[in-house]
């Protein structure tokens, strides 16, 4: 059997709602990995939110985190760490542009650095989790480096107003994406980034061919991951648009999806 990178997506894919990996997908990537497949995790989480399954299935491998902003590895210092944060006159800019009355909060994330215009209490704390600093206030004032992400939390009705400004004013510098789930959240990453990126850079590393990548999604931030490799998987549970660019679908992310299709369906396991 061919050698496989197996990559998977965190939050609503490997991760049940409870933010637990089941004993099923456990098991599944570790044996996938014993019968000489690679695993490689490709989250919007940084990595202090992913470290604990990184560590709980055991890998070796670089990760993508923050949709391929920032691309590392996590036990092989001598890896070439690939970052790629918004210009910062870009996210001034932003900023200028959004008004409080069109968002609850925005978060600033300069890897592990975190920084906030408003409070961060509430489920803005979730950031706060194992950061280096986290900083509130006025955040064209205390923002001073590129930001590897930026999320606003818009007020439902503004959400589509402000991902089409973001759009056609600054088209040619970043991308943004939406989360409905828990909130509405306004993604803004720097243009060119993506989890596809990062896996052609971790496959290159690992010597794996682009048609040997195997990748499971739910969202919008798949897209281009599932599009990239050569057998994309959309879970049950996953967007309409993803599952309509996906090679195959799964069951949900309660119901082992994962396990599901690396057993039944690729039969890898």
């Amino acid at each position: 059997m061919q050698r496989h990178l197996i990559a998977v997506d965190l939050d609503g894919t490997l991760l049940r709602d409870d933010k637990t990996i089941s004993q099923a997908n456990l098991h599944a990537l570790r044996t996938a990995r014993d019968n000489g497949h690679e695993v490689v995790i490709a989250t919007g989480r940084p990595f202090r939110h992913a470290k604990r399954y990184y560590d709980e299935l055991g890998l070796t491998t670089p990760i993508v985190n923050f949709n391929g902003g920032l691309v590392h590895h996590p036990q092989d210092r001598h890896f070439e760490v690939s970052h790629h944060p918004i210009p910062l006159k870009t996210v001034q800019h932003i900023l200028e542009s959004v008004a409080d009355s069109k968002t609850q909060n925005i978060v600033c994330e300069v890897t592990d650095h975190v920084y906030f215009q408003n409070d961060p209490t509430g489920i803005y704390e979730f950031y706060t989790d194992h950061a280096l600093s986290v900083t509130t206030g006025d955040l064209r004032k205390v923002l001073q480096h590129e930001p590897t992400s930026l999320l606003i939390h818009a007020k439902g009705e503004h959400v589509q107003e402000i991902r089409s400004e973001l759009s056609s004013i600054h088209a040619e510098t970043v991308l943004n994406r939406q989360w409905v789930k828990p909130e509405y959240m306004v993604e803004v990453m720097r243009k060119g980034t993506s989890k596809a990126i990062g896996l052609q850079q971790v496959s290159r590393h690992l010597g794996i061919e682009q048609k040997q990548i195997i990748a499971f999604g739910d969202e919008e931030n798949d897209l281009e991951m599932l599009e990239y490799v050569g057998h994309g998987v959309a879970m049950g549970n996953a967007i309409g648009a993803l599952k309509l660019v996906a090679n195959g679908t799964t069951k949900s992310n309660q119901e082992d999806g994962i396990a599901y299709y690396l057993k039944h369906v690729l039969g890898l396991i």
